[in-house]
């Protein structure tokens, strides 16, 4: 079974480490939604070959389990807003790194004028200034569901509830002529 302490690994690396497509790609996205590291984008990418392979092993089995399988993955992906109400088994297929990307809480914090870059919104939330409801949450990798999006806002013990903070993002007021 293993040791209980020690964490298995939530991702698989490359098969090759010096891919230039795969490089590339990955420093777009490091700029484009504000990662860490490299690590981060290889979690999301699992990720998303896991739900893309249980969406094809579904496919093929036809039944009673199968079909429980298959609505179960279904919702839970139209739950994270990763598919559209009604959507089927294939869409799951098309689904991108960008659109897991896009239900992060960093990329959402900034989307929701919370944050007025990505880096700010990955240190807002590292320190604990972001909550989801009442829930304080501290990962910007953290996926955000579509009833979780309404209850994102600053945490109540944050300084940041104040508007007058400085870091507040304020939208400027363009004076009409």
């Amino acid at each position: 079974m293993g040791d209980p302490k020690k964490a298995r690994k939530k991702y698989s690396t490359p098969p090759h480490p010096w891919n230039k497509d795969r490089i590339g790609l990955e420093k777009t996205l490091t700029k484009e939604y504000g990662f860490k590291n490299k690590k981060e984008i290889w979690k999301i990418s699992s990720l998303l070959k896991n739900f893309a392979k249980q969406a094809k092993t579904s496919i093929v089995v036809s039944t009673k389990q199968a079909e429980l399988e298959k609505k179960n993955l279904i919702d839970k992906l139209i739950r994270l807003g990763l598919i559209k109400q009604g959507g089927q088994i294939d869409d799951i297929l098309s689904l991108t790194i960008k659109d897991f990307c896009e239900r992060r809480l960093q990329t959402l914090s900034v989307r929701k004028n919370l944050a007025r870059s990505l880096k700010q919104a990955r240190q807002f939330i590292a320190h604990g200034h972001i909550s989801i409801g009442n829930k304080k949450v501290t990962s910007p990798n953290y996926l955000v569901t579509i009833e979780e999006e309404a209850q994102l806002c600053y945490t109540s013990s944050s300084a940041l509830t104040n508007n007058e903070h400085p870091e507040r993002f304020v939208e400027e007021k363009t004076i009409g002529k």
